[in-house]
């Protein structure tokens, strides 16, 4: 992998993990447009450990709050969300992987990732805030995270959607998808790193300066799609997303069946 390659990729991954379209399909996407069949899962982790900041450094105040006051209501709700991706990743992950490999299971869950987010929109009429959210509502979310694991089906766009299914607004659904996205990501993490301690991930396949480029512009992209999805999701439809998701899926069944020229 170049420096150009590590750059675009950060930028995708830093767009793409907090808007509403799956990071996952586009990295993988990506990577097959540019011919890249190393084990490049150590770039994918430091990619990840980028676009953790920006959450971190806009959702301070909520998280030194639940680090002040670990035992409350927001912290059993987190937890309550999690453990069921936390199952639906011990149980299928190995089997939904290998799914990454097939261009047209990139094409279904970008397709699906579409559909959700207009559903979101015919939803999007709730008024719970975030203060006002069950442990129903986070054990139903947490199980549509789940779905995540999934090729490009969007982790923020399906816990938005779920949220809004509750009756959430869309502020507190946005929030709470958030807030969720940290010890998802950081469960992820942790899965792979012990990939790669096991031998399982070359780092040599990458290179140090790819790294640090690809986090850095990763981390930086991640900022600027937190705070202009913030923003938008209070006075925008999210069906535009889908559109450009559906125009996306089109256009790569169309190369798989017709032009076969990008990707595999």
């Amino acid at each position: 992998m170049d420096v150009i390659q590590a750059i675009i990729l950060g930028i995708i991954q830093g767009f793409t993990e907090f808007l509403p379209v799956s990071s996952s399909g586009h990295l993988r996407l990506t990577q097959m447009l540019f011919g890249i069949t190393d084990d490049v899962m150590i770039f994918d982790i430091v990619v990840h450990v980028g676009t953790l900041v920006p959450v971190f450094i806009i959702f301070w105040g909520d998280i030194k709050e639940l680090i002040k006051k670990p035992f409350q209501k927001m912290t059993y709700l987190l937890v309550a969300a999690t453990i069921p991706t936390v199952v639906f990743t011990l149980l299928f992950y190995d089997r939904v992987s290998v799914l990454f490999e097939n261009a047209v299971f990139l094409a279904f869950g970008f397709t699906t990732t579409g559909i959700l987010l207009i559903l979101a929109d015919k939803m999007g009429k709730g008024r719970k805030t975030d203060k006002e959210i069950t442990y129903k509502d986070a054990v139903i979310i947490g199980c549509v995270q789940g779905l995540g694991i999934a090729p490009s089906i969007s982790r923020s766009g399906s816990t938005i959607t779920a949220g809004l299914s509750r009756g959430l607004n869309k502020s507190a659904a946005a929030k709470f998808s958030f807030l969720m996205s940290i010890p998802a990501i950081l469960g992820g993490l942790i899965y792979h790193i012990v990939e790669v301690v096991n031998g399982s991930a070359e780092i040599e396949a990458v290179g140090a300066l790819p790294l640090l480029v690809g986090f850095v512009t990763a981390m930086v992209c991640g900022y600027i799609a937190i705070k202009f999805f913030l923003n938008l999701i209070r006075r925008q439809k999210l069906r535009y997303f889908s559109v450009y998701l559906f125009i996306l899926a089109s256009l790569i069944l169309f190369d798989i069946f017709i032009t076969q020229r990008f990707v595999v």
